[in-house]
């Protein structure tokens, strides 16, 4: 296995008294795709909100268990949350366009983390929408609305922001849940051509989105990690018996 870029040792978690993980341990290897996958209400998307801290918004919630990034614990005391969100960046569900040009959804985290050079953020904007597979269809309308673009190019756009503040971990939570199939593809391409970059954890629901873009897997049940394995192992020859029934679609 590559480098270990992420992991989580031991983590529990918690929404007030409730408990929606349990003892959650789970390696991430630098530069590889990982699948997320498991039913609704799982502890799939609470798990990679663990990740970068966006649980800290939730009140009464708590993390116990370490979560490490490049062997340092995420949670320890006098951790820098704003600069762990630009290492370890985020892409929802549905897309958060800003209600701005194309270029200027793009360039806002640069403006936000201080890039005043124009000559910096332009190339930096131009390199994200590439990686996004967005940049041929929005090259001449950089000035245009980002919200006059279809959903996929919206999608792509918010992956293109994600992307240049320069993460080292990409999180993504459904993103093609909402899309049409065209949509999806390009999303999933991008995800392809990412992959030698940078680390991608994934969430979906989709079992055959998770065979085609992951290189590892990972199944969660009631707050559970169940089986975990590279990709190809999981779909074709599970440990144990409830990830083969749930591959096969027997629940869930």
């Amino acid at each position: 296995m590559r480098n270990i870029k992420m992991e989580t040792v031991d983590l529990n978690f918690f929404y007030g008294a409730k408990q929606a993980l349990n003892h959650i341990s789970l390696r991430f290897p630098e530069r590889r795709v990982t699948a997320l996958i498991g039913p609704s209400g799982c502890g799939k998307s609470t798990y990679l909100r663990c990740l970068n801290r966006m649980n800290d918004l939730v009140p009464g919630s708590r993390a116990e268990g370490g979560i490490l990034l490049d062997g340092q614990d995420i949670n320890a005391r006098g951790c820098d949350v704003v600069s762990l969100r630009r290492r370890v960046g985020m892409v929802f569900q549905r897309p958060t366009s800003f209600p701005k040009s194309i270029y200027e959804n793009v360039a806002y985290g640069l403006r936000v983390n201080g890039e005043r050079a124009e000559s910096v953020i332009a190339a930096r904007v131009e390199e994200s929408l590439k990686r996004a597979a967005l940049w041929p269809e929005v090259r001449d309308r950089l000035s245009d609305s980002a919200l006059a673009l279809s959903g996929g190019q919206q999608q792509r756009l918010c992956i293109a922001r994600a992307l240049a503040v320069e993460p080292e971990i990409l999180l993504m939570d459904e993103p093609t849940s909402a899309l049409d199939p065209i949509a999806t593809q390009q999303i999933e391409e991008s995800i392809g051509q990412l992959r030698e970059q940078l680390t991608v954890i994934i969430v979906t629901h989709n079992m055959q989105q998770a065979a085609r873009v992951s290189d590892y897997t990972a199944f969660f049940y009631m707050g559970d990690l169940i089986e975990s394995d590279a990709t190809d192992v999981i779909f074709t020859r599970p440990r144990l018996k409830q990830t083969e029934d749930y591959i096969t679609g027997r629940f869930g």
